[in-house]
This record gives structure tokens, C-alpha cells and sequence, in this order.
């Protein structure tokens, strides 16, 4: 299944679609992990996975292990945003690994390279 990869630099994000042979890269990477971004087509950068989502929409969290979806409680934090102090609801979030069923994972860049990201997209717009 495809990704879609959100890269965060600053006040910008872009968005790029990652295919199938891809994705293979970065199935079973967890919230915190670090990857080269050259898997994905930006040489010298590196980027570090802050979150994501799956095919549901459900938010992945960090404290939660390995692939699976649950229901937990909250009282705040991803996933859920209290409207009163002290309130708490049963919410569905997924783990923390990347899986089959993810579709986005957020990234912000911890690394920059030589170029700018925007060049290195419209590169390989001009290539498609």
C-alpha cells in the first residue's frame, strides 16, 4: 500500500506520494526512528517520524506498542483534546509501529542537505 509522507521544515511542509517498492523501507520504523530520506528521493536529508495515521483515520500514538489498534481512555494528548478539566473518553488509536494499514506518517527534517527540498520535488515532477 502506498504512503503518503508529510515532511515538516519549519513553517513549510510538503507531502510526497511514496509507491509500493518504497514502502518496504519503512514498514515496522516506530514513532522517534530516524531514516535516511534518500530512500524517498531527498539525497542528504534526514527525517525523524512524529506520528501518522491509518486507513480508519485513527492518530498512531507513541505510547502504545507494536501495530495493533486499540480503544484506550484518555484524558488528553493525541488523540483526544479534553473540552473540561478532568475529562476523560474511550478513544481508538493505533500503536506505534508503521504497518500495512498507515496511509500518512509525519516527519519533521533533522538533517538538511545541500539542496532545498523544493528542488529536489520539482526535480522529480520534471522526471515524471
Amino acid at each position: 500500500m502506498a504512503f503518503k509522507l508529510v515532511i515538516s521544515e519549519g513553517e513549510k511542509s510538503h507531502q510526497i506520494e511514496v509507491d509500493t517498492t518504497q514502502t518496504r523501507n519503512l514498514i515496522g520504523l516506530k514513532i522517534g526512528d530516524e531514516i535516511e530520506a534518500s530512500v524517498v528521493g531527498l539525497n542528504g536529508y534526514k527525517l525523524k517520524i512524529t506520528g501518522g495515521s491509518d486507513k480508519n483515520g485513527f492518530p498512531m500514538k507513541r505510547d502504545v506498542e507494536g501495530p495493533r489498534r486499540i480503544r484506550s481512555l484518555l484524558s488528553g494528548g493525541i488523540g483526544f483534546k479534553p473540552d473540561m478539566d478532568g475529562q476523560r473518553r474511550r478513544k481508538t488509536v493505533r500503536g506505534n509501529t508503521v504497518s500495512d494499514d498507515i496511509v500518512q506518517i509525519n516527519t519533521i527534517v533533522t538533517e538538511k542537505g545541500n539542496k532545498s527540498i523544493e528542488e529536489l520535488l520539482g526535480a522529480e515532477e520534471a522526471q515524471e
